[in-house]
């Protein structure tokens, strides 16, 4: 295996964040996919199409996430085997995903599809904009195929040590859906069927260049046709996966339910909070791209029998998490007022959202070393654990933290925003004590 893409060796900080930087600047694309999608259609299309688009993407990005906790899966395996020097097994370990997510990625469609008017009543879609969002879903459903391939795909070269390759890949998606997206819902005026048909073909033309890369690519390992089947390479990944599915799953399915809290507040605290969740959304991608790169970092090494260089590379992403997170969470804090003012002009929803940043600020600083513990437990296939701790301090610590410094300490959404890092901190506790005593297992 080249030596860049090998975790076991080498300076640690050096190797995590070159790895690191190109899953960053991914995440930031994949953010933006969305948003290009409602800044196109709300300024050329309809103001039914905008509540249809992101009402309906919403349904989608829940699918897509259910997926990530498999791709992930599929990241450790890899790592493990590489690590270990068993080159041999990740062939049929591939072949076996292809088939899983073939099979899967249909029938996720097939129930999108059936099932696309009851979620988006359940999602309370305007009543003026239930066809569009329901359009949507239908069209975006077509194509999860090509959604979940491109997932997997990048999985595969992450696990390898590569995060380059995939930030192509999602570069040419982005690129593509805002060309489409303005022929189709501008020049054609399509509105949201615009949108959708341009979405699903992006990720096709991405997929599609991704398999043609393959097959160009000298990858490190065997692979055919014959190693595309079910085999007990399934039952491995799946194991690891399904865990963080769920979690996955309950924890968007809880901010749902914050959302609607908010809600209940006016319109105000309603438009602010949607304001700060599309600062706080890009103040997480760090983390977020550290628990990505930490994953495949741990797994090599846990497969080379390096605990030593494992916990040093989950210490280091902590330091490297701490130091941007100070940067993030001070500016959320100091200035949050003036970053919600690029997004309107409404004195009492800037307070909203300013009110929220200030709360939520501590948050950056202390993600990144829960984050950094759950990539050193996933790469020790230990989602068991992760899925546990996400949901006790989902559950029982930022919900019930939300309402009651909201409804009896008055503190708004302040009080609201506060909930997360005071429920994060928690998340770290629990794992602290989980991460003494992997120690001493491991013995």
């Amino acid at each position: 295996m080249d030596e860049k893409l090998d975790f076991t060796t080498g300076s640690i900080a050096s190797k995590l964040t070159k790895f690191m930087i190109p899953i960053l600047f991914a995440l930031v694309l994949q953010s933006m996919y969305g948003v290009i999608d409602l800044l196109i259609v709300g300024n050329f299309g309809t103001t039914e199409g905008l509540s249809g688009v992101g009402t309906g993407s919403g349904v989608m990005n829940l699918v897509t996430i259910l997926m990530a906790g498999f791709t992930t899966a599929i990241t450790v395996l890899m790592g493990n085997y590489i690590g270990a020097g068993e080159k041999e097994k990740l062939g049929p370990l591939l072949g076996s995903s292809v088939a899983f997510f073939a099979v899967v990625s249909v029938l996720v469609s097939i129930l999108l599809f059936v099932f696309a008017r009851p979620m988006a009543l359940l999602l309370q879609a305007p009543e003026e904009a239930l066809d569009l969002t329901i359009q949507y879903i239908k069209i975006c459903a077509t194509g999860f195929i090509f959604i979940c391939f491109y997932n997997f795909i990048s999985s595969i070269f992450r696990g390898l040590g590569d995060s380059r390759t995939p930030l192509i890949f999602i570069g040419i998606a982005t690129i593509t859906n805002m060309i489409l997206d303005y022929f189709f819902v501008k020049t054609l005026g399509m509105n949201v069927k615009g949108a959708a048909i341009a979405t699903v073909l992006a990720q096709a033309i991405s997929v599609l260049f991704a398999f043609a890369y393959i097959t160009r690519v000298k990858l490190p390992f065997k692979f055919s046709v014959k190693d595309i089947r079910f085999s007990g390479e399934i039952k491995k990944f799946v194991q690891i996966g399904i865990p963080l599915v769920l979690q996955d799953t309950l924890t968007n399915l809880s901010f749902l339910a914050l959302n609607a809290f908010v809600n209940t507040l006016g319109i105000d605290a309603s438009s602010g909070y949607g304001i700060a969740n599309r600062v706080t959304s890009f103040v997480l991608l760090i983390p977020i791209a550290l628990i990505q790169s930490m994953a495949p970092f741990v797994s090599q090494n846990v497969g080379a029998r390096k605990e030593d260089r494992a916990r040093q590379g989950m210490f280091t992403g902590m330091m490297l998490g701490l130091c941007i997170g100070l940067v993030a969470g001070t500016v959320s804090f100091m200035f949050g007022h003036i970053i919600a003012r690029a997004f309107t002009d409404d004195a009492n929803v800037i307070i909203c959202a300013s009110q929220y940043l200030k709360g939520f600020a501590l948050e950056a600083i202390v993600t990144p070393f829960l984050f950094c513990f759950l990539g050193y437990f996933n790469g020790h296939r230990k989602s068991m654990f992760v899925m546990v701790q996400g949901l006790i301090q989902t559950f029982l610590f930022r919900l019930p933290i939300s309402y009651y410094f909201t409804l009896h300490i008055f503190m708004g959404l302040t009080g609201i925003g506060l909930a997360a890092p005071i429920a994060t901190f928690m998340g770290i506790m629990m794992s602290s004590f989980y991460y003494l005593k992997m120690q001493k297992d491991l013995k």
